[in-house]
């Protein structure tokens, strides 16, 4: 129950000790301030890489070709290696169980005219299905499909930057623009939370541009997502497997790496997942010593107090207080201090976060923040450390026989 008296009591304790009540105060909001930015910023680190692999699929390899650097099989070094539609027609008959979704894809740079407006933008041209390998969305219209590739149609698909940039507060669907002096349809629009880059790319059939653009069977690169079922480690074998049966088929040096080299996410996936981890056990041990670090000084704080106050303990026991009632007002005193320091470093640290927002961003530290329930648990810790810090110091008082807390120096 609540009582006044004890109250009271309380605070007119606090207000005579104000220097001793605001080091312990101290100690305890400098503990959960400084673990609130520890762990705001580390989960900043973490929407770091977060942001940059949103850019594609988790599960996505890119291969493309370059020039041999050793010679092999009585060919020189310094050629140059192109894929065509059969390299496609190959990987789909020896690794097709093993993909999710495969595109060979065409790029080029093409500028984009539309009524008085123009600008530069990458031109892809990819099958439908490319748009798994992208964490784009479309916002509006559709994506390319296998229509679109049978009929060699002039159709594209505009990011929305791109839209904006030509069409202003206009929509883009269903409007002509030139690309290149070849003029295309709109007939969607799309959003990518890659960036501002990611929202400035144009995709159009793969067909239709092999066909324009010398009506021959050359392609740029191949870009690919897994089966999911795979652990990383099958996919980074599996990325592997499709690098040297490439380089078999182009006759190439199996020891040669740059003549075809693969892009397999699954292998950043696995460095960041211990990047990450060796991450996470930093923050933690750097929280946890923090934490500690709060506990010492709540209990040698108690230990002090409670050393202080043996003369006035004595006096309560000789007027008649009880050993629970010493202990009880103790804790409380100890309980109240902690909860109100603790509450006050979270309330700075918080702020503090939410102050640097996206200031911090060229550190890569994108957003810190931390979440309510890890600090309020940290705070919950600091206030049973305090509950016990004072307990136990406060018993060994209570036991105290007064004539003995009288004569105490």
């Amino acid at each position: 129950m609540f009582d006044l008296d004890r109250w009271q009591e309380i605070f007119q304790t606090l207000r005579k000790n104000k220097l001793r009540t605001i080091l312990s105060g101290f100690t305890i909001a400098f503990a959960i301030l400084l673990f609130t930015l520890l762990f705001g910023i580390g989960n900043g680190l973490k929407n770091t890489f977060e942001r940059e692999f949103s850019k594609d699929s988790m599960l996505s390899i890119y291969i493309w070709a370059g020039r041999t650097t050793k010679p092999y099989k009585g060919l020189q070094s310094g050629r140059e290696i192109q894929f065509k539609n059969d390299d496609y027609k190959f990987l789909v008959e020896k690794f097709g169980e093993k993909m999710q979704t495969i595109s060979p894809r065409i790029q080029r740079n093409v500028q984009a005219v539309y009524k008085g407006e123009q600008n530069n933008y990458t031109f892809r041209a990819v099958y439908p299905n490319y748009l798994f390998l992208e964490s784009a969305e479309i916002e509006s219209g559709r994506f390319i499909n296998m229509l679109d590739l049978q009929k060699k149609s002039k159709v594209i698909v505009v990011g929305r930057l791109v839209e904006k940039d030509l069409f202003g507060q206009l929509s883009a669907l269903g409007k002509e623009i030139n690309l290149g002096g070849i003029s295309y349809k709109v007939i969607g629009t799309f959003s990518d939370p890659g960036g501002d880059n990611d929202e400035r790319y144009i995709y159009g059939p793969f067909t239709t541009i092999q066909q324009l653009y010398g009506n021959t069977d050359e392609l740029d690169i191949f870009g690919l997502t897994y089966d999911p079922k795979l652990s990383v480690d099958q996919a980074i074998t599996f990325g592997n497997q499709m690098n040297k049966a490439l380089k078999e088929k182009h006759s190439i040096d199996p020891r040669d790496q740059g003549a075809i080299r693969v892009n397999n996410y699954a292998e950043g996936s696995k460095q960041v997942s211990i990047m990450m981890l060796v991450l996470n056990v930093i923050i933690l041990f750097i929280g946890i010593g923090t934490l500690i670090a709060g506990i010492i000084g709540i209990s040698n704080i108690m230990v002090y107090i409670v050393k202080e106050r043996t003369k006035e303990l004595g006096i309560r026991k000789a007027l008649g207080a009880t050993p629970s009632s010493i202990i009880g007002m103790i804790m409380l005193e100890s309980i109240f201090i902690t909860t109100l320091a603790g509450y006050i470093g979270l309330l700075i640290g918080t702020t503090v976060l939410k102050s640097l927002g996206d200031s911090l961003e060229q550190y890569f530290i994108l957003n810190p923040s931390v979440e309510t329930y890890v600090v309020v648990g940290a705070t919950i810790v600091l206030i049973i450390a305090g509950t016990i810090a004072g307990y136990l110091p406060a018993k060994r008082a209570a036991r105290i026989k007064p004539i003995e807390a009288l004569n105490d120096e």
